[in-house]
């Protein structure tokens, strides 16, 4: 049997900082990281043999849960069809029409091979559908690792203490304004000042990226309003929340439109994938129609788009999403109500499936500012309280958890019964 301390030896040994994405590395938290080699439904399995109630979903795409029998039959299949082609596919013209069937913003659909390659494209046509270069974002907001975006970029970096990242030339962020997150008055300051130089705003309109804080409803419609007033592009991030939070999104359940959207996670099933989408005089100006250049061997690789589009099936289930709502609002119901007896300061949030713990005395946090402000000790003794417990929840502060299809009611009272032995240990 592997041991999971000679494992995090040998890979230190060979791969910088011993993982291959910076926040697997429990700096966020202390201690060493597990390493897994099973999931199975609601659960996590490390190479020790020790089986851990997963709330942290491959960090979203599992929303059915680890090996789906369906998705696992449409992996096998379309594998022993082949591994990748590198031409057009039948089965990535069904993922596109069904994305865009359910996602009315979107008119025509680019796949890619990550989240930061979707939101990369779409600063790449804003740009070029404006012929402006100033793009604003949001502290806390993270769009993946690209360098014109990489700065106040929420979870990882907030994870390990920096503000950006190092080897980002000034030249290539002089263009990124960065606004605190539901702020509509200095949004619309900046709009003021510099509206018709703004080429795009992109925003997760619920954040999962500094916890989970959703965007409020005025805000976001003051950025539609200010974007369509200067003529700038509204960018969508639901990379985390595309088919997460509803099969429309989260546009869906605000009722506001971008101008393009950005997906990832969910509609790969647990395979790399992302995409860019929206409207059709934007999306047309992507080569070969148009003069904005974007390409990938990968993109639209077969296996993957069988693996989201199995998933996408499951989801139209009309029963999916309120059964997914329902037993996340009892996990946090319980999760409050055994912190409130215990003595402890835990206010919690919900969108969906998704959900929030916060550690703080203080009203629920609506910004990266006041996430910070949270009581990060409590969260770690929390962590690693519940993990020793068989509980895997996000090894970060800042991450935003998540409720599969697989969980039943059964995971979450033994979550609620090891929950009272960790408040009990907070207040050691």
């Amino acid at each position: 049997m592997q041991k999971n301390e000679t494992l995090w030896q040998r890979a230190q040994a060979v791969i910088p900082g011993g993982v291959n994405s910076p926040v697997r590395a429990f700096r966020g938290v202390g201690g060493e990281p597990l390493f897994f080699n099973k999931g199975e439904g609601a659960y996590l399995f490390d190479v020790e043999g020790h089986s851990y109630i997963d709330y942290v979903a491959s960090w979203g795409p599992l929303i059915l849960g680890h090996a789906h029998p369906d998705v696992v039959k449409a992996v096998q299949t379309a594998a022993i069809q082949g591994l990748s082609f590198g031409a057009p596919t039948p089965i990535e013209v069904d993922l596109a029409e069904l994305i865009c069937q359910h996602m009315p913003s979107i008119e025509r659909i680019r796949l890619v091979n990550s989240g930061t390659e979707a939101t990369m494209t779409a600063l790449r046509l804003a740009r070029a559908h404006t012929q402006r270069e100033k793009i604003v974002k949001f502290d806390g907001c993270y769009h993946g690792h690209h360098d014109a975006l990489l700065t106040q970029a929420g979870s990882g970096l907030s994870t390990l203490g920096l503000p950006g990242s190092a080897g980002v030339p000034a030249a290539l962020v002089k263009d990124t304004l960065t606004l605190p997150f539901n702020d509509s008055e200095k949004l619309t300051d900046l709009f003021l000042k510099q509206g018709n130089e703004v080429a795009a705003v992109i925003v997760e309109p619920i954040a999962g990226n500094m916890n989970c804080i959703p965007a409020e409803k005025s805000f976001l419609q003051t950025l539609r309003t200010l974007t369509e007033q200067y003529g700038s592009v509204l960018i969508f991030d639901e990379v985390i929340t595309g088919f997460r939070v509803a099969l429309g999104g989260a546009q869906s359940l605000y009722g506001i439109q971008p101008d393009l959207t950005t997906l990832g996670k969910i509609i790969g099933g647990g395979l790399p994938v992302g995409a860019v989408g929206g409207r059709q005089a934007i999306m047309n100006q992507l080569a070969p129609l148009g003069a904005v250049y974007q390409a990938g061997t990968l993109s639209g690789n077969p296996i993957a788009v069988a693996a989201g589009l199995a998933t996408l099936h499951v989801l139209e289930q009309p029963h999916v999403y309120p059964q997914l709502a329902l037993l996340t609002a009892r996990l946090l119901a319980g999760l409050t109500q055994a912190a409130m007896q215990a003595g402890v300061a835990l206010k919690t949030r919900q969108v969906g499936s998704l959900f929030g713990l916060f550690f703080t005395d203080h009203a629920l946090p609506t910004n990266n500012a006041e996430v910070k402000q949270t009581h990060l000790q409590t969260f770690q003794r929390f962590f690693h309280a519940m993990l020793k417990q068989g509980v895997y929840f996000a090894p970060s502060l800042y991450e935003v958890g998540f409720v599969s299809l697989a969980h039943t009611q059964k995971e979450v009272d033994y979550t609620l019964e090891m929950a009272k032995n960790a408040f009990k240990i907070l207040n050691d």
